[in-house]
């Protein structure tokens, strides 16, 4: 048997959701029949939808040797080992906290990368100053809020407590916060685009696709160009901001690929007139991907209705444009002060 105290961060979580969590080597019918017949919450059998408040006592009705196999409370143990730090911090409070991440850093661990991330590295952390305790919590782990691909750099948010994280993916969902991204795509962009459709997902070549309508997830993105630079006898290419103003896996560079202005690098995207400026490009800077960064989020007046961080209402954070962005845009002749 098993006692766990509900913190405030496990406070406001369905059961069945805090108990796949606590005992990740359960599989989910074994969590389903725990909670039929080996679960109490202050001496009461719940259902699998009860939501959990701070202070109440769960119960688990497990022998220690199946609380060991299914690897109860386990996550407490796990973190990025003490994984060297390669993330600026654009700005930190006691619940927030937003990072710059570089290049070729992961958001999350996936089934090749488990341990160097930028969720781990975050981790580590806010552990070594303080701010959290694995040993205290039964489930939390402060996570991103929004995900930025491997080569996308820029700012990611971070919630330090459950409450935040909830409240900051409500505000994203709402559209509470506006996210801006600063690119250069190829050729020469001159009119502000509002560009909408459709995305689908291609699984298999882990790409997407952008329709007129109809299947997919509904997208939006705002092109607003800011210099146009001329450079390698007569091609061009443009610096942009970019409003994501629905965040979609791939959206930007895909969207801008649909209008024949894919990213500089992006070869995953590129289009038979991009070829010339992806050749200058890979030739004289060696760049063989995107080059996109997440520059500035802001949060609108409306973030004020929000009980736990409306005080960020009104405000806009800015992440540093990284020095090998800067290099290739004024080495193709850029003048733009950012």
């Amino acid at each position: 048997m098993r006692e766990i105290i509900i913190t405030s961060n496990d406070s406001g979580r369905r059961l069945d959701r805090f108990l796949r969590k606590y005992l990740p080597g359960a599989s989910l019918s074994e969590v389903y029949k725990a909670i039929r017949k080996d679960v109490k919450v202050d001496g009461k059998r719940r259902n699998e939808s009860y939501i959990l408040n701070e202070g109440e006592v769960l119960t688990l009705y497990l022998t220690d040797e199946a609380l060991e196999r299914f690897g109860a409370g386990s996550h407490r143990n796990v973190h990025g080992g003490h994984a060297k730090r390669t993330f600026g911090t654009v700005y930190e409070d006691d619940d927030v906290l937003m990072v710059n991440k570089p290049f070729g850093l992961l958001t999350h661990g996936d089934s090749h990368e488990k341990k160097a991330h930028l969720a781990n590295q975050v981790k580590d952390y806010l552990i070594e100053t303080g701010a959290y305790d694995p040993r205290s919590e039964k489930v939390f782990v402060p996570a991103p809020v929004n995900r930025l691909d491997r080569n996308t750099t820029g700012i990611v948010l971070f919630g330090k407590t459950a409450a935040a994280m909830r409240e900051l993916s409500r505000m994203i969902r709402e559209d509470d916060i506006r996210k801006f991204y600063l690119t250069i795509a190829c050729g020469e962009i001159k009119e502000e685009m509002h560009l909408g459709g459709s995305l689908v997902k291609n699984e298999d070549a882990n790409k997407v696709e952008i329709l007129a309508g109809g299947e997919g997830k509904d997208i939006e993105t705002i092109v607003r160009p800011l210099e146009v630079l001329r450079f390698g006898g007569g091609l061009t290419a443009t610096l942009c901001e970019v409003e994501l103003v629905t965040g979609r896996s791939h959206q930007i560079r895909a969207h801008l690929a649909s209008t024949g202005h894919p990213l500089i690098g992006d070869s995953k995207y590129a289009t038979r007139g991009a070829a010339a400026v992806n050749d200058y490009i890979k030739a004289n800077y060696g760049l063989t991907t995107q080059l996109l960064h997440a520059d500035r989020v802001e949060f609108l007046d409306s973030a004020a209705g929000s009980e736990s961080l409306g005080y960020l209402a009104g405000r806009a954070f800015d992440a540093p444009v990284p020095k090998r962005f800067r290099e290739i845009f004024t080495g193709l002749g850029g003048k733009y002060i950012y």
